[in-house]
């Protein structure tokens, strides 16, 4: 199947600006980075006012301890960013039909829906502006 824009939130970058070729009995997949609801929040934040690339899918827990970022498959490779993990689904519960997406985990709810948000978030954006939530977030608990 030939495409030329993919609409899926999982579709790796490199493959939405051009034509791809995609298997359709290829599963989609998404990779989480998971990080505390105080440093997610402040990079949800960062994200949205930023030029460029926008936030993609979020999802935070009921307990509103952690949010996740729905990241392009691969991403859990190569994550190293201290205070984070990065987890690899292969699609695993994830069902992301618009326009109701049903959470991919019990318990959790979505912050910024599929639909709602951006494609997937670029791991490189996410990396900085998680690092930029961190030095905020740091500079303000150091003037208590």
């Amino acid at each position: 199947m030939e495409i030329s824009q993919s609409t899926d939130p999982c579709t790796p970058f490199r493959t939405r600006t051009s034509s791809a070729s995609i298997a359709s009995s290829a599963p989609p997949g998404c990779d989480l980075v998971t990080v505390p609801a105080r440093q997610g929040l402040e990079a949800v934040d960062i994200l949205r006012r930023g030029a460029g690339d926008g936030v993609g899918p979020v999802l935070h827990d009921d307990g509103c301890d952690t949010l996740g970022f729905l990241v392009p498959p691969g991403t859990a490779a190569a994550w190293d960013v201290p205070g984070s993990t990065c987890t690899e689904t292969n699609g695993r519960g994830l069902s992301l039909a618009v326009p109701d997406p049903a959470p991919p985990v019990e318990g959790s709810d979505w912050l910024l829906p599929p639909g709602d948000a951006d494609l997937a978030t670029d791991p490189a954006v996410l990396r900085a502006a998680l690092g930029e939530a961190a030095r905020l977030i740091e500079a303000a608990d150091n003037r208590r």
